[in-house]
């Protein structure tokens, strides 16, 4: 039936292609304005696309199948040995130290985090740091909202200087191998990303007196305290309670307000600070204090759970040091990079032989690993291909791709700085992965029709899909520091906009300048 209805052809573009559009501009909207789970809307858009038959079965959720995606999943598992077994804390201990000046902080905390961004995702990352950042701050003397904004920064930079350093490096190269044949290598875009990065730690310096000095609400804890954001699920008993009440009826977690509950992130994204009469909501989250072990108790029997930081409270919980299993896991992780590195084994076979490695020398768990798997990720980026497929085969690609060229008058620089411009400004409000999807097909067809090298253009969308810096729901990682920084909206804007142009001519400089048209 409904077949039947789109059955029709308008401004050169069949029916299958408008219904794409509408539910790619539905997408864009319910992310944007409604409250609605990520993944949900992404499920509500395969099914959409695969019941009006404009892709089949495959086409609809072969996404969940691609090499790419596998990747993902299985890097959870890899990470999940990382956590488990202090490689991170470990890292993040050597590499701090203490700088006298701002300049000096920014530069030793970009530099560590971008580096374990290249390699771990960035959100796992972002949330490690997150309590080092607002403990070595007030050691430092200077506010963590100074800090936490080049945080965020740092781990998406970081990302772009490998392969598996951010999903869209994924997403795009495996788009890129299944319209040409050729496979990219882990460290394809390291140069570029490297440079990139270099650019952007010395632009966060210059600007340095952009970033806000806020009054976070999580300030005033002592050194030895930890901080943990915690969702409380649709249906807990704490739905409806005041604090008071949850401090009364929880005295083991919450004893004496040793882990009082600081602030409130409301499931609008709002954050306040908590009193003793604030009542909670379904899907709010509650950021708490307190000691390591007391955290732990907390996620264990309160059924509160945060994916990026039970990790890393569990190291600190029991006391994990520099062992047999450290060292392990993080050959592991080396052995993993240069099995790809040196094409001696595709990247997926890699990932998947290190995630089988961290279970059989246990340096996690099978059950671990499993919890480590985010499936809301994990749906996000296949429906991300189902989208990049439907604008393929429907034609809007190549619409969208000679529209720009009309523009641009089929100069590549300005093709690809047009590219470039439109996808750093969708990226500022949906996902950066549904973006780098959505634009690899207009890319590759721009790339086509002009006879140059589609790997530049697909390169230089790596980057821009990385480096949204003018919003806080650009990025995950902008939305872990917002609350802990005690942001305003408006301190993204000040800095961001800026990178954003910095980051845009050194991308096409770069790219260009690497990989020739």
């Amino acid at each position: 039936m409904l077949q039947g209805l789109l059955s029709f052809e308008l401004l050169g573009l069949s029916g299958n292609a408008w219904f794409t559009i509408a539910v790619i501009l539905a997408l864009f909207a319910s992310m944007m304005f409604s409250k609605l789970r990520t993944d949900l809307i992404f499920v509500a858009a395969m099914s959409a696309l695969f019941i009006s038959g404009v892709l089949d079965v495959k086409g609809a959720f072969g996404g969940f199948c691609a090499p790419s995606v596998l990747v993902i999943g299985v890097l959870f598992a890899v990470i999940a040995g990382l956590n488990q077994t202090g490689v991170l804390n470990w890292i993040v201990k050597h590499l701090m130290g203490t700088p006298k000046t701002l300049t000096g902080a920014i530069t030793r905390l970009m530099l560590p985090v971008a580096l374990l961004s290249s390699l771990l995702t960035n959100t796992t990352i972002v949330a490690l740091f997150i309590n080092i950042v607002k403990i070595w701050s007030k050691k430092l003397g200077i506010s963590p909202s100074k800090l936490l904004i080049p945080l965020s920064y740092a781990s998406g930079m970081g990302g772009i200087c490998t392969l598996i350093g951010t999903p869209p490096n994924l997403i795009i190269s495996g788009l890129y191998t299944d319209a040409t044949g050729i496979h990219l290598g882990i460290f394809t875009t390291t140069i570029c990303g490297l440079f990139c990065l270099a650019v952007g730690i010395l632009s966060v310096i210059a600007l340095q007196k952009l970033l806000p000095e806020r009054k976070s609400p999580l300030s005033g804890l002592s050194d030895d305290e930890m901080t943990l954001e915690l969702c409380v699920p649709s249906k807990h008993n704490f739905i409806g309670m005041t604090l008071q009440e949850i401090y009364d009826s929880n005295p083991r977690g919450f004893e004496k307000d040793k882990n009082a509950i600081l602030a409130i992130r409301r499931f609008d994204n709002e954050v306040e600070v908590a009193t003793p009469d604030s009542i909670i909501m379904g899907a709010d989250h509650i950021i708490v204090s307190g000691k390591a072990e007391q955290l732990q108790w907390i996620c264990n029997n309160l059924n509160l759970k945060n994916e990026h930081l039970e990790g890393v409270i569990e190291n600190a919980a029991v006391g994990k040091k520099f062992g047999k299993k450290t060292v392990i896991s993080a050959a592991i992780m080396i052995a993993m990079v240069l099995l790809s590195a040196f094409n001696i084994m595709p990247l997926l076979s890699s990932c998947l032989l290190a995630a089988a490695a961290m279970i059989i020398f246990r340096c996690c768990s099978s059950t671990q690993a499993m919890n480590a798997i985010n499936w809301e990720i994990i749906i996000v980026f296949a429906g991300s291909i189902c989208l990049g497929k439907a604008l393929e085969i429907t034609g809007v690609a190549s619409k969208i791709a000679n529209s720009i060229l009309s523009v641009s008058g089929s100069n590549p620089y300005i093709t690809l700085a047009i590219m470039c411009v439109v996808a750093t400004f969708i990226t500022e409000f949906i996902s950066n992965t549904a973006a780098a999807a959505l634009f690899c097909p207009i890319a590759l067809s721009a790339a086509s029709a002009l006879g140059v090298n589609q790997l530049t253009f697909c390169i230089a969308l790596m980057i821009a899909a990385s480096s949204s810096f003018a919003t806080p729901i650009g990025s995950p990682t902008h939305m872990l520091v917002y609350g802990p920084g005690g942001y305003h909206f408006t301190d993204f804007v000040k800095i961001g906009i800026p990178m954003n142009f910095i980051i845009l001519a050194a991308n096409i400089f770069i790219t260009t300048l690497i990989f020739p048209f």
